[in-house]
């Protein structure tokens, strides 16, 4: 739990796990960008190679 609100732990892409690297605005936009297409209603709110840290912000 992330302030009392359900965390779900997911997974994405090479592709987008490069960019970390290289560009870091970059790696945060197409991270925030595939989970609200994957999951709409859950946001970013950690990352950490592999795991990608989602809190459900659905009422």
């Amino acid at each position: 739990m992330i302030n009392d609100k359900p965390v779900m732990q997911s997974m994405m892409g090479e592709r987008i796990w490069k960019l970390m690297k290289v560009d870091q605005e970059e790696f945060k936009r197409e991270t925030r960008e595939y989970f609200a297409r994957v999951y709409p209603g859950w946001t970013v709110k950690r990352v950490r190679y592999p795991i990608v840290y989602l809190q459900d912000d659905r009422d």
